[in-house]
């Protein structure tokens, strides 16, 4: 729905996530579990670009686009019809064309497609000129979306309490090196991961304290200390994710016995997340990992970075309005330190 020959289009990059520390809490009467986390964005990104068109379409390229739904459920078009629909009434939004560079996981435990839905609420945002809709009510557009689609509008490293959806930033100077192994063929429904885990614990008789953020981490990540962080990684759906995908022991195992400092599974998997002390580090467990572990996709990353952010805003022949803030959404608040 536009003229001329330039197009006009919105790109924004986003990163997926690795929870530090994940403590899962009793089951909710809406369903969820209470959580207390530490979300972690990692230099692994998606890229979106939105544009009007005359219909609503998503298309996915990139190495795991095949794995992505571009119907109805795809969740970075549910996140541009839902801002379409609460747009206000003197806002004129048109339908918009979706394509995502696809290199985070899917069903990976890294928030991939709930990393899309914050792109593309970023995007559309942008595209459609909502000036008026400022951060706390995309907060809460996203909010009611997923659960981890408000700390990917930010990124950094934050806690996550009720079900992750509030967010509280955290003090961390400094950077983290990882190694990412994502094993071939597998893949973990985030439902059937948390019923597992509610079953492993009524099989053995665990009572079900309320979640908390872990001290020594958040001590460890003020410091920055590699080591100090890999002692303190915890995630209450490891066992579950393992007892699902037995594959996910051998990949923990290998890694560290090549090194790694440390190892969780990624929220609720199948990703493995290896904590190493330097970038050099980071490539000597790629390459062991690569000959000696099981099959997988390895990649190195480093956290925390930034979260959705536009890359590219080309105008179409109509003006647009000036961006005063180039690091939208903004600051969520206090910083916990």
């Amino acid at each position: 729905m536009t003229t001329g020959t330039q197009a006009h289009s919105v790109t924004v990059r986003v990163p997926g996530k690795i929870n530090l520390g994940l403590s899962v809490g009793p089951l909710r009467e809406d369903g969820y579990h209470e959580l207390s986390t530490i979300y972690h964005a990692v230099s692994l990104y998606d890229t979106v670009t939105v544009q009007p068109a005359e219909r609503w379409s998503v298309h996915v390229t990139g190495p795991w686009g095949e794995r992505v739904p571009t119907d109805e459920s795809n969740l970075a078009l549910v996140a541009a019809k839902t801002l379409a629909k609460r747009r206000g009434r003197r806002a004129k939004v048109d339908p918009v064309r979706i394509d995502i560079d696809k290199h985070i996981p899917v069903a990976g435990g890294m928030a991939g497609g709930s990393a899309d839905a914050a792109a593309a609420l970023v995007a559309c945002r942008e595209l459609w000129g909502l000036d008026h809709f400022e951060n706390d009510l995309l907060e809460l557009v996203a909010a009611s979306l997923g659960s981890d689609i408000p700390f990917l509008l930010h990124g950094g490293t934050a806690i996550g309490s009720g079900r992750g959806e509030q967010i509280t930033p955290v003090l961390a100077r400094g950077e983290l090196h990882w190694v990412l192994w994502a094993g071939e063929g597998l893949s973990l429904s985030t439902p059937e991961v948390y019923a597992e885990c509610d079953r492993l614990r009524a099989e053995a008789g665990v009572e079900v304290p309320a979640p908390e953020p872990s001290g020594a981490l958040m001590t460890a990540l003020r410091r920055m200390d590699t080591d100090e962080v890999a002692d303190a990684l915890r995630n209450d759906l490891q066992e579950a994710a393992v007892s699902l995908q037995p594959a996910l022991a051998e990949a923990l195992a290998t890694g560290l016995d090549l090194g790694a400092r440390g190892a969780l599974v990624s929220g609720s998997g199948p990703t493995v997340a290896f904590l190493v002390g330097s970038q050099t580090e980071a490539i000597d467990l790629s390459v062991g990992l690569a000959a000696n572990g099981p099959t997988g996709d390895i990649v190195r990353a480093v956290g925390p970075v930034p979260g959705a952010q536009i890359v590219h805003h080309r105008p179409g022949p109509e003006p647009t309005r000036p961006r005063s803030d180039p690091d939208r959404p903004g600051p969520l608040g206090p910083v916990v330190g």
